[in-house]
């Protein structure tokens, strides 16, 4: 029997997605071209490549990509397979250079995807090199972050960032120091991972008892934008828990469509990018920054990974939990907390809409 979903109905009436769109390869397969494939995504942090020269790799879906800056200082992102065949043109994940050269038989592109040469190519014939060159895409920046688009037509950059950009200006996120990246494979669908930070603060009670009073719960709120939300909690900071020494201020946690997290704090944030790599696996990608990076905060910073990371490990043992539960014969989908994930159907609307899950 086909599952289907209505994300037409009121909050009241709907239930989430079906599990088949967390375990098929035809869904995963779909979201990647429809999704993956025509939104704007976090590339790299600009100060990676501020000097001409500088390049790096990330991965944007099944995609690798390039972005560089070339001599003249332009950005400049494009694919970073090789148009002989099909090989990796830069096989690190960053470096600085004049021309990038394929290992495996040698093309060689300039930082702005050009091929300028193909060895042993002489008298094939209606070749030509310009028309060789790696396809490229639009990049744009954004305060500390590049972002890149693989879609001909991206979608308005600016208007999809406006309401972030606005209500997070006290925070003075261009002030923020890059201090240390950690990575964790997950073994779940990308989906369980964003709808886990999308619950409103639902599970932090009951899944995170060292959170549990630093926020309180009655006044956790949620926003909803057109492609991003907002929920928001003012931080208690009279209680003798370390994470109320590090976690201050009321706190933002952002997302935006469809895999970017973003925590803010006074003096802290934390990025969180959610790569999918298949229907049961993913990879989420923690970038920690801070505003006070003196040797008198060590402490402090030291303190706020720590926290950071035990609140990672009981969000993937949960994520990797429902993953095995989504496979149940006896499950198919369920039903949302009017009081707390609006977010969370808003992401299930856009997700099934901009990929055409049900057409």
């Amino acid at each position: 029997m086909k599952q289907i979903f209505d994300g037409n109905r009121p909050l009241a009436e709907a239930s989430a997605l079906p599990s088949s769109t967390y375990l098929s390869s035809e869904y995963y397969d779909k979201e990647l071209k429809q999704v993956f494939g025509k939104e704007w995504h976090w590339a790299c942090r600009t100060e990676q490549i501020n000097q001409p020269g500088q390049w790096i790799t990330t991965q944007i879906g099944n995609e690798s990509i390039v972005v560089s800056r070339d001599s003249e200082g332009i950005l400049r992102a494009f694919s970073n397979v090789c148009r002989h065949r099909a090989a990796k043109v830069c096989r690190v994940s960053q470096g600085q250079s004049t021309r990038l050269r394929c290992q495996y038989h040698g093309w060689t592109y300039d930082l702005a995807g050009h091929l300028k040469t193909a060895p042993e190519f002489q008298g094939v014939s209606h070749f030509n090199c310009e028309q060789h060159s790696l396809p490229s895409f639009q990049v744009e920046e954004l305060g500390p972050w590049l972002f890149v688009c693989l879609a001909s037509e991206a979608p308005n950059f600016l208007a999809q960032w406006k309401p972030f950009l606005e209500q997070s200006e006290s925070f003075q996120i261009d002030q923020m120091k890059f201090v240390k990246r950690v990575e964790y494979p997950l073994n779940c669908n990308w989906k369980i991972f964003v709808d886990n930070y999308l619950d409103g603060g639902y599970h932090i009670n009951t899944l995170h008892p060292d959170l549990a009073g630093l926020i309180p719960y009655s006044d956790y709120r949620s926003e909803i934008f057109e492609k991003s939300s907002l929920q928001t909690a003012p931080l208690k900071s009279n209680l003798q828990k370390e994470s109320a020494k590090v976690r201050k201020g009321t706190a933002q946690y952002w997302w935006l469509y469809p895999n970017l997290m973003i925590n803010l704090y006074e003096g802290v944030m934390d990025l969180n990018l959610v790569i999918p790599e298949g229907p049961n696996n993913c990879r989420v990608v923690f970038d920690f920054y801070f505003k006070d990076i003196s040797d008198l905060n060590q402490p402090q910073i030291e303190q706020s990974l720590k926290i950071a990371h035990q609140i990672q490990m009981e969000d993937q043992g949960i994520c990797e939990e429902v993953q095995e539960g989504l496979q149940s014969a006896f499950y198919t989908s369920g039903r949302f907390s009017v009081l707390r994930e609006q977010t969370a159907y808003h992401f299930h609307q856009l997700l099934a809409r901009e990929a055409g899950l049900f057409e």
